[in-house]
C-alpha cells in the first residue's frame, strides 16, 4: 500500500480536486445538529437519544479512551449488536482518531481472537450478553489468546472488566485524526475463512455517506430502520446508521427485522428507509396480510444476494414499498437503481456505479475485457473503493491489479442501457442470505472429525436463503448427524452462522479430469435428487 491508506498520490489530488474528499473527520459530521433536541438514536428496548445527548456520549467516550492511555492510531475490538451505545463507540472512536475494528454479533472466540491479534488491538468493546450468548466469557477467551488486549469495556454488567458508564469523562481538548487517516476496518470473508482487514478512511467514507444518504432521498425529515447489523457497511453507510445521522435524521435500532418487532415502529417513527436481505424480504411480504402495516413511505434496500424478479417486484406491488436494488462491497464500490428507473431495471438489475469517478470493467480469464452483455469478472477502482487489504501483501498481489483495480470476484454482466447484472460467484464462497460462508474453513474443521475420510462443503440451492451449506463426506462407518456435525463445528469456536444445513454421506467425491474435486456435480446431482423426491433443504 502507498500514499493515502493506499492511494497512489495522483488519485488522492483528483479525488480531493473533483470534491469527493472534502477532509472531514467522521466524528464531526453529526456536530452541526448537536445543539438540537432532534432525536438521534431510537434504541427501542433502553433509551432515546437527541443529538446533543449523542454528541455528549460520543466526546465524553473519546476522553474515556484517552484517559485509559488510547491514543490515535490504536485498534479497538468493537463487537456490539445494535444498541445504542454502539453509535457513542464508534463516533468517540472516530473523534479520538482509535480505529475499531467492527467484529460481528456471531462472531465466536475463533474470528474474534484473530481480530484481536492481526489488528494488535489495545481493547475490545462488547455487550455483556445478547440473544443468549455470553460475550463476557467470550472476552476472556479472548484476552488469553490475544496478549495485546488491555482493556474489556462492557456494555451492561461488565463482571471484571470495565463498564461503558465507569468508562465515560469529562470531555477535554483534543487533536482528531487526519482525514486522510483510516478510520475503521469492515471486514471481508476471503477465501480463507477468516475475515480481511478493509481499511476505510474518513475521507472515501465520508463520500460514500453523503452520495448514498442522496442516492436513497434521505435527509433531516429521514428515518433508516437497521434491519441488518449495524457493523455490516450495509446497515453502516449505505447510507445507513452514519449516513443518516450525517444528515440529521433519525435512526432506529430493532434487535431483529422480524414483522412482529417491526412493523409497529415503521410507523410510529415513520420510517423512510431500510436494507433487507431477500430472504427476510419474504418474510415480511408473507407477513403482510396478518399486520396492517402502511408501507407506502418506506423505501427498501436490497443487496448482497439474488432476489427473484418476482420477490422483487412484490416489494411495489404487494408491500406497497419503493425497491432500489444494490450491489456493494465492504471494500467499496455501489452499484444501485435509481428511484425514478423503470420497472423491469429495478427488479432485474443492480443498476449503475453511485459516483462518475468509478471505474469498472468486466474481464475474461485473461484480462482482457468482454463484449457488453457478456459476462466476466468484475474489476472496479474509485474514489472510495480501497486499494489494499491491511497487513495482507499477499493476498493484495492477488487481489488487486498492478494499476490498483480491485478484483471483486463477482461474474456480472452489463446491459445494452448500462445497467448491470450481478450472475455469481468466481471463489467458493455460500452466500447464505447475505452471510458469506468460506467453504474452505468449514472444510478445514470437518477434516479433524474422526469418521470422515474425505469431506467437501458446497453451497446448494435453498427456496428462502438462496444457498445454504451442505457437507458431503465419505465416511469411515456410519455418517454422523446433521446436529453432532454442527456440535462438533460449534466445539472448534466456528460462529452458529456459518453452521451447515445438511450433511449427505456418499460412497466417493467426484473429481475433474484434473483430479480436483467437481463440487459443480455434487451440487448437480443434489439438485437432481431432491427435484425426484421432498424438498430436502
Amino acid at each position: 500500500m502507498s500514499g493515502v491508506a493506499g492511494y497512489p498520490p495522483e488519485f488522492a489530488e483528483r479525488y480531493r480536486a473533483e470534491g469527493y474528499w472534502r477532509g472531514e473527520v467522521l466524528g464531526d459530521l453529526l456536530r452541526p445538529w448537536n445543539q438540537s433536541d432532534r432525536i438521534a438514536v431510537v434504541d427501542p428496548a433502553a433509551r432515546r437519544w437527541s443529538y446533543a445527548e449523542l454528541d455528549r456520549q460520543a466526546d465524553r467516550f473519546a476522553a474515556g479512551l484517552a484517559r485509559l492511555g488510547i491514543e490515535r492510531g490504536d485498534r479497538i475490538v468493537v463487537q456490539l449488536p445494535n444498541i445504542a451505545a454502539f453509535v457513542a463507540v464508534s463516533v468517540g472512536c472516530y473523534r479520538l482518531g482509535a480505529i475499531p475494528v467492527y467484529g460481528l454479533p456471531g462472531h465466536r472466540r475463533r474470528e474474534i481472537s484473530y481480530l484481536a491479534e492481526v489488528s494488535a488491538a489495545v481493547g475490545l468493546v462488547v455487550a455483556d450478553e445478547y440473544q443468549g450468548f455470553s460475550y463476557t466469557d467470550l472476552a476472556r477467551e479472548v484476552q488469553k489468546e490475544a496478549s495485546s488486549v488491555r482493556h474489556v469495556i462492557v456494555v451492561g454488567e461488565p463482571a471484571e472488566f470495565l463498564g461503558f458508564d465507569d468508562v465515560l469523562a469529562e470531555p477535554v481538548p483534543m487533536q482528531g485524526p487526519d482525514p486522510s487517516a483510516v478510520a475503521f476496518f469492515l471486514l471481508s470473508g476471503g477465501t480463507t475463512g477468516l475475515p480481511k482487514l478493509i481499511p476505510r478512511t474518513h475521507d472515501d467514507y465520508a463520500y460514500q455517506l453523503r452520495a448514498s444518504a442522496a442516492a436513497t432521498g434521505t435527509d433531516q425529515h429521514g428515518c433508516y430502520l437497521a434491519s441488518l447489523p449495524i457493523a455490516h457497511n450495509a446497515a453502516l453507510g449505505c447510507p445507513g446508521l452514519l449516513g443518516t445521522l450525517a444528515v440529521g435524521g433519525k435512526v432506529v435500532l430493532p434487535r431483529n427485522p422480524s414483522p412482529d418487532v417491526v412493523f409497529d415502529l415503521l410507523e410510529t417513527e415513520r420510517v423512510t428507509l431500510t436494507t433487507l436481505m431477500p430472504p427476510m424480504v419474504q418474510v415480511w411480504r408473507e407477513a403482510r396480510e396478518f399486520f396492517d402495516v402502511d408501507m407506502s413511505r418506506l423505501v427498501i434496500q436490497v443487496g448482497s444476494a439474488h432476489m427473484s424478479p418476482d420477490l422483487a417486484g412484490s416489494i411495489m406491488t404487494e408491500m406497497g414499498a419503493r425497491l432500489t436494488h444494490w450491489f456493494g462491497m465492504a471494500e467499496g464500490l455501489l452499484t444501485y437503481t435509481r428511484l425514478d428507473d423503470p420497472y423491469d431495471v429495478v427488479i432485474g438489475t443492480q443498476g449503475r456505479p453511485m459516483a462518475a469517478a468509478d471505474e469498472i470493467k468486466v474481464v475474461d480469464e485473461t484480462d482482457a475485457e468482454v463484449a457488453r452483455g457478456e459476462v466476466g469478472e468484475l474489476l472496479t477502482r474509485g474514489p472510495y473503493t480501497i486499494r489494499g487489504y491491511y497487513r495482507a501483501g499477499e493476498v493484495n498481489s492477488r487481489a488487486f491489479t498492478t494499476d490498483g483495480f480491485l478484483r471483486t470476484g463477482d461474474l456480472v454482466r452489463i446491459t445494452p442501457d448500462g445497467n448491470m447484472v450481478v450472475e455469481g460467484r468466481l471463489k467458493d464462497v455460500i452466500n447464505k442470505g447475505g452471510e458469506k460462508i468460506v467453504a474452505a474453513e468449514l472444510e478445514d474443521v470437518l477434516g479433524l472429525h474422526p469418521a470422515f475420510r474425505q469431506v467437501v462443503v458446497v453451497g446448494v440451492p435453498h427456496e428462502l436463503m438462496g444457498e445454504v451449506p451442505c457437507v458431503f463426506a465419505v465416511c469411515d462407518g456410519a455418517a454422523p448427524s446433521l446436529p453432532e456435525v454442527r456440535a462438533f463445528l460449534t466445539s472448534h469456536g466456528v460462529a452458529p452462522y456459518k453452521l451447515p444445513d445438511r450433511v449427505e454421506a456418499v460412497t466417493a467425491l467426484p473429481r475433474t479430469t484434473v483430479g480436483k474435486i467437481d463440487k459443480q456435480r455434487l451440487r448437480a446431482e443434489f439438485i437432481t435428487k431432491a427435484g425426484s423426491g421432498p424438498n430436502r433443504t
